[in-house]
């Protein structure tokens, strides 16, 4: 969908979802903010395992979710998963059938907006959401560091 301008009535969500190990266990998280302060989280895990795009989309679709239930109607989505918003941007398709039917769940629920915008960000940009679904995993925090920041290695 276009880009609609940031108003006092836009809401911002953020999802990620984690399979451990790839597949393995599911754990979604999604943090949503309105525009009067309001804040959500969730944490939780999936009733099946699977892969980490299935993850990626059971949390976007949580994410919808919420905030459909809180009444949204303008509505900013951002992810690091690049497979998740590809695909729910029409930008990508797949073959694999359950990844498939699973894009076809989420639809509606972005369909159910007056304005929604998907964007991909990176990892280091989604701590929040990150930390909800490897803490549904029973996971810890990953540390803090420089993201995109390389160690090289000494010579000797």
């Amino acid at each position: 969908m276009p880009p609609t301008p940031a108003d006092h009535t836009e809401w911002q969500a953020w999802f990620d979802g984690s399979a451990l190990p790839n597949p393995g266990r599911i754990g979604l998280g999604a943090l949503l903010r309105g525009p009067g302060g309001q804040q959500f989280e969730y944490s939780g895990m999936a009733a099946d395992g699977g892969c980490n795009n299935e993850a990626e989309l059971l949390a976007l679709g949580k994410a919808l979710e919420m905030a459909r239930d809180a009444g949204a109607c303008h509505l900013v989505v951002r992810g690091d998963s690049d497979f998740a918003v590809r695909h729910l941007r029409g930008e990508a398709h797949t073959s694999v059938a359950h990844l498939q039917a699973l894009i076809l769940q989420v639809q509606p629920l972005l369909a159910a907006f007056t304005s929604v915008r998907l964007e991909w960000i990176p990892r280091h940009r989604n701590p929040d959401a990150d930390r909800l679904s490897r803490a549904a995993l029973g996971l810890p925090d990953k540390p803090a560091g420089s993201p995109g920041v390389l160690k090289k290695k000494r010579r000797r």
